[in-house]
């Protein structure tokens, strides 16, 4: 096979896998709608926060540290999303007519890494502000619940 023809249904694959996670991640199990509200958003990010808060026994400066991390995860979340409504349609939309649309899955490609390389600088120094902020028996916890999580192939 060509490499462009590989690296181009690689692309594809990884940008399908990518929007699906986020649309399973997304959802919060509603029936229709892939997004959730605003409101949902807060909501869940607040019980996270909350529950993360205690299980880890944080103190102020370190939920603070927590809460800049879910803030810079839900704009990275947002970019990557971008201006579609429909994920699952713009890749659709690559198979629609009678030949594959390189071109649009090129650009919809690039436009999603271009969204990951602009807002990864800013969670990885919110993810390492707040991880250097724990003490070694939270860090360890932050190790058991990320080793536990796997192991059963599902998030906590």
């Amino acid at each position: 096979m060509k490499r462009w023809i590989k690296q181009t249904l690689v692309g594809v694959i990884g940008a399908t896998v990518l929007i699906g996670g986020l649309s399973a991640c997304g959802t919060g199990h509603h029936s229709d709608n892939w997004q959730t509200s605003d409101a949902d958003a807060t909501k869940m990010r607040e019980r996270i926060l909350e529950r993360a808060g205690n299980e880890l026994k944080l103190d102020a400066a370190q939920k603070q540290r927590l809460a800049t991390l879910a803030d810079k995860l839900r704009e990275q979340r947002v970019a990557l999303i971008g201006s579609g409504t429909d994920p699952r349609a713009e890749v659709q939309a690559l198979v629609a007519g009678t030949t594959f649309d390189r071109q649009r899955a090129q650009a919809f490609v690039t436009a999603k890494t271009a969204a990951l390389q602009a807002k990864s600088p800013d969670v990885i120094a919110a993810a390492g502000d707040f991880y250097d902020s724990l003490n070694p028996a939270q860090q360890q916890q932050v190790r058991d619940f990320m080793n536990r999580s796997r192991r059963w192939g599902h998030r906590g």
